[in-house]
């Protein structure tokens, strides 16, 4: 409630704010267009109790741990209107796995903002006869690289005047692009659109080729060699991919182990390349499979 009451005094457009920091015996820090503000002031800072961290985290699971003990093990609990709350604390290993996570004493909720249209100076530049192209987003955190997927998931899910409406499968590992709450999802993913939910990226791409037959695969974040993997055999399959990998560039991207064999193969036929001066959003760069640029600054 303290907390509750800190941030509506302090934040007079809730559209503004990106997360709310809360750790346990540090101050209350708030994130809002890219910059973080200490509460209610750097003066005379909140803060935060362990039973502030009790209290909220007793909000989150509706006061019962153990039917959002699954979503623990992630480090994260997505709550209605898609938001995402990240979870630090004592970690339970079982089997060398993880259990669940005790004694919490950070907390970092994200908000979740959707922006119809974000997408719409991007998509000429990423589409040909009518089709999507297979598009990497490069991105350091804190971008917009989420927001944009997610926007152009809904428009290649809808179709416009740039591309013909097809079915889409999205493997939201983190409950990020779609922001499921109870297994529906609350942002606007496009009407023939088709989810898995806090699925493994590799295992997810997987099962849509086999289930769901998409003709457009979108994944968010992709990193581990199986992703890589996953993502190649289906583009082998005919399937169109969206991804996003962090990094500050194409030579970056070029860098990293196995995603730069796909690069120098030039199995992607877009990258775009985000950042953060002008604000999250901001696209530095479209290339295309040859490191051409095709647009700068959009």
């Amino acid at each position: 409630e303290k907390i509750r009451k800190l941030v509506e005094e302090s934040v007079s457009n809730p559209e503004e704010l990106q997360e709310i920091r809360i750790r346990t015996g540090q101050p209350l820090l708030i994130q809002m267009k890219g910059q973080e503000r200490v509460l209610p002031d750097p003066v005379h800072p909140y803060l935060v109790t362990k039973e502030d961290i009790g209290e909220t985290m007793g909000y989150i699971c509706h006061y019962s741990f153990y039917a959002y003990e699954n979503e623990l093990k992630q480090g994260f609990i997505t709550v209605e209107g898609g938001h995402r709350v990240g979870v630090a604390g004592k970690v339970i290993i079982e089997n060398e796995k993880v259990k669940n996570i005790q004694y919490i004493s950070s907390l970092n909720v994200r908000i979740s903002h959707e922006v119809l249209g974000c997408a719409d100076a991007l998509i000429p530049y990423i589409t040909e006869n009518k089709q999507i192209c297979h598009t990497l987003i490069i991105s350091p955190p804190c971008c917009g690289k989420t927001t944009l997927i997610r926007d152009l998931i809904r428009q290649i899910s809808d179709g416009n005047e740039y591309i013909k409406g097809c079915s889409v499968g999205v493997v939201d590992e983190r409950s990020e692009l779609g922001g499921c709450y109870l297994g529906i999802a609350q942002n606007h993913l496009g009407t023939r659109t088709d989810i898995l939910d806090c699925c493994p990226k590799a295992e997810g791409m997987i099962m849509l080729i086999r289930s769901m037959a998409p003709r457009v695969i979108a994944v968010d974040e992709i990193g581990t060699s199986e992703d890589i993997h996953a993502i190649e055999y289906a583009m082998q399959c005919g399937c169109r991919m969206i991804a996003s990998v962090h990094g500050l560039n194409m030579d970056e991207a070029s860098n990293k182990p196995v995603l730069g064999d796909l690069i120098r193969r030039r199995m992607f036929q877009r990258y775009v390349v985000l950042g953060n001066e002008k604000g999250p959003g901001e696209i530095l760069g479209i290339y295309d499979e040859r490191g051409s640029v095709l647009c700068r600054n959009l």
